[in-house]
């Protein structure tokens, strides 16, 4: 099968090759999926590049443990492990697996859900890892319940667009912050106001929020806590990836010992691979209520450039590999 392999860490445009590598082989909890769609997310660039490097020794601490990358996918069965229930060979599936940046890839049966034909290879690929970011950190850390102002900051973004539209989902009334560029897209998403960062900081204002979901890390965190309502809720992304040494570690760390004594809050979102949660993102999308936003499509044999733009941090959005 073709895939998009690496055997260093680098920038992608140097590292990252098509090639004809062997089949994947998978475990008992596991399917293999022919792979119809993939995602780009913003730890790809990172990952592909070896930083940060605290996380060196889950992918390889002088080279990459797994040559091929990738993990949101949208595809069709091709085969189950002996232990998997839930799937048959020929379902139509998306969620994430092993090195989804192939013709096929193996995936845990946990991580996937049924697509259901009224959605897109396409648009079902662009959901898994940035929608379930939004969707758990917004409803399930923060509990954003209707009538709540909740302010996204980095909202132009593959997980920041989501978090805009899963925020009026759960009855929010939502400020997006972003660049001058994309003022309208936020519009176009649902935001009922958009603050341009170029011209104005969201942290000198007036307004008070009771969810702020930070995509962005653009602003201290004592400016940043301090547009909190009195029992605010700051999340933090967990990401950050790009920073080569730790991450987003030492602001989380920051947030959480800053309100020790605080009747804000800062509460952190692990991803948890939740069957239900991408099913619920799939019957909203079908429903018109959130729709993803899809900047630009690759082929397969374009990945370095698609994994290059994104590492650019500009992406509006998501970007999709063609399989």
């Amino acid at each position: 099968m073709r895939a998009i392999v690496r055997e260093w860490y680098g920038p992608p445009e140097e590292v990252l090759e098509l090639r004809d590598v062997e089949m994947p082989t998978i475990g008992d909890g596991e399917v293999l999926v022919r792979v119809r769609a993939a995602s780009v997310n913003a730890g790809d660039p990172p990952i592909v590049k070896g930083s940060p490097y605290v996380i060196r020794p889950v992918y390889g601490v002088r080279r990459p443990r797994r040559p091929v990358i990738g993990q949101d996918l949208a595809g069709t069965v091709e085969r189950v492990g002996a232990k998997v229930s839930r799937f048959s060979p020929g379902d139509e599936v998306f969620g994430a697996g092993f090195g989804s940046f192939a013709e096929y890839a193996a995936a845990p049966d946990r991580r996937l859900a049924h697509k259901s034909p009224g959605l897109g290879f396409n648009t079902a690929a662009a959901v898994p890892i940035a929608g379930l970011t939004a969707l758990q950190g917004l409803r399930d850390a923060a509990g954003v319940e209707a009538g709540q102002r909740v302010l996204v900051n980095g909202a132009s973004g593959g997980v920041g667009t989501y978090a805009v539209q899963v925020a009026k989902a759960l009855g929010a009334e939502v400020t997006a912050v972003c660049s001058t560029r994309n003022v309208d897209q936020a519009t176009a998403i649902g935001a009922d106001h958009v603050i341009d960062y170029t011209k104005e900081d969201f942290t000198a204002s007036a307004a008070r929020y009771d969810v702020i979901f930070d995509n962005a890390a653009s602003h201290s965190l004592a400016a940043t806590l301090q547009v909190l309502t009195d029992r605010g809720i700051l999340i933090p992304n967990a990401g950050m990836l790009h920073r080569k040494w730790l991450a987003n570690l030492p602001r989380m760390f920051g947030a959480a010992t800053s309100t020790i004594f605080s009747r804000k809050r800062a509460r952190f979102s692990v991803q948890a691979w939740r069957p239900d949660d991408l099913l619920t993102l799939a019957a909203w999308i079908e429903a018109g209520t959130v729709t993803p936003v899809i900047e630009r499509t690759y082929p397969l044999s374009d990945t370095p450039q698609a994994v290059a733009y994104v590492g650019e941090g500009h992406a509006r959005g998501k970007v999709v590999i063609t399989v």
